[in-house]
């Protein structure tokens, strides 16, 4: 029998992040942590695909690759090569309010990384060889995982229509391919002189260093760069809903029914306790097998065959600041199922907001977070991502670290007032059905 795994330490004891900011406005957190002889850098822009002007949808995404294809000093495909030949691993993400770039390398590659993210923050090389290229990815990634699947992209795709009314809310990520290929290399140079200033990223430290020399170093790759206009801080908050709306939509080759209501939430940033209390009440309402929804609506009632809470419209909460939905998804055995699943949900955020909840479920849901909370901060490149989205949003990376604690400090009467607030919503939504099939005869 192999021993048990020892528990995650809790961030504190791993190394306290220092922040600090460069005279071109670049934000830096440093944390040391020298469990392993690897580091994680990563560079967090505050541009998400919310900050997408109409006629110009998917270009956050679409800049993600090609900040890959080369930059000043650095040959096309070359970034990818140092780093596995290093080896590391890197990758990028385009989230609605932040767009994150992260390498983990042996300690030793610490300088060339830091060249290489320098370099294409200085210069990336936009083409319209690289252009092409990336907008022919773009189109096959959107066919592989929205168009070319039953469920594709539900809900994150699906639901913003009905949650929301502006364009920055309802459009997703990928945006329309026709926005792409209007585009030309000057569009997506103007778009990097916007966003893509040092002023408006931040780049994240986690690892075996040693915090003052390695500020040197970034000083050295980093403080070169000159410092460009940052563009201000955008605002999505719509007005709340003011009626109940399902949206239907009729798909081909669809096996079962599938229903996403939206709830809007608190604000990630300007009401944290509140936002906080709803990612506990997302995990004792609907996530897992003794969740209340799956008891009720699965086990007992037999009206889904899965279903699942939480909140962010992803599935990952605390990635973006307002506005952002607590999201209550389920795959009905009928269509006529669909609206029982929504009355049962209410009927349980009612229950909880007149009860409040078990206080074991409340311990168990809240201690189950708070291990992947620290679970993820084990993880160096999930860490310093987590450090980049929360300076960046928050404007306190240490916060990530103290998120776990601050989950456990949940209390029922915390618990009650997000369930009061969320029962009290519109029901607003979308529902997917299997659309008709037509036979007859040849």
């Amino acid at each position: 029998m192999s021993a048990p795994a020892a528990p995650a330490r809790p961030a504190a004891e791993r190394g306290v992040p220092r922040r600090l900011r460069l005279d071109n406005g670049l934000r830096v957190v440093i944390t040391e942590d020298h469990d392993a002889p690897a580091v994680a850098v990563a560079v967090t822009y505050d541009v998400g695909f919310r900050s997408e002007p109409e006629g110009h949808s998917g270009f956050a995404h679409l800049f993600e690759h090609l900040m890959f294809e080369g930059s000043e000093h650095v040959g096309r495909g070359l970034h990818a090569r140092l780093v596995q030949a290093a080896g590391g691993i890197f990758n990028g993400t385009t989230h609605r309010d932040h767009t994150a770039y992260y390498q983990v390398v042996p300690a030793e590659a610490l300088e060339r990384v830091l060249f290489l993210e320098a370099d294409r923050m200085r210069a990336p090389r936009i083409t319209e060889e690289t252009l092409a290229h990336q907008i022919a990815v773009v189109g096959e990634e959107v066919r592989r995982n929205i168009t070319g699947r039953p469920y594709g992209g539900f809900p994150w795709v699906q639901l913003p229509p009905a949650v929301f009314t502006t364009f920055a809310n309802t459009h997703n990520g990928y945006g329309d391919l026709a926005d792409l290929r209007a585009s030309g290399p000057d569009d997506l140079a103007a778009f990097f002189d916007a966003y893509y200033a040092p002023g408006n990223a931040v780049l994240t430290v986690v690892g075996a260093v040693d915090a003052d020399r390695c500020a040197k170093s970034i000083a050295r790759h980093f403080g070169p760069l000159p410092a460009r206009p940052v563009p201000p801080r955008a605002r999505f908050g719509e007005p709340e809903p003011t009626a109940d709306r399902i949206d239907v939509h009729d798909v081909p080759g669809l096996p079962l029914p599938a229903l996403a209501l939206g709830l809007r939430l608190p604000d990630p940033v300007g009401d944290f306790d509140g936002y906080r209390a709803a990612t506990v009440l997302g995990a004792l309402l609907g996530d897992g097998e003794t969740s209340l929804l799956h008891r009720t609506v699965v086990r007992e009632r037999r009206l889904a065959t899965f279903v699942h809470a939480g909140a962010g419209l992803t599935g990952v909460p605390w990635e973006v600041r307002d506005p952002d939905v607590f999201v209550i998804r389920a795959m009905t055995p009928a269509e006529h199922t669909a609206e029982a699943v929504a009355d049962a949900a209410f009927e349980a955020l009612e229950r909880l907001a007149d009860k409040g909840p078990d206080p074991a479920a409340l311990t168990r849901a809240a201690a189950r977070l708070a291990t992947e909370q620290y679970l993820t901060l084990d993880r160096l490149g999930s860490r310093a991502r987590a450090h980049g989205r929360f300076e960046l949003h928050h404007g306190d990376a240490a916060l990530a670290d103290r998120l776990p604690e601050r989950l456990l400090r949940t209390t029922p009467r915390q618990i009650a007032d997000a369930a009061t607030a969320l029962a009290g919503r519109h029901r607003r939504g979308v529902l997917l059905r299997p659309a008709p099939t037509h036979g007859g005869r040849g």
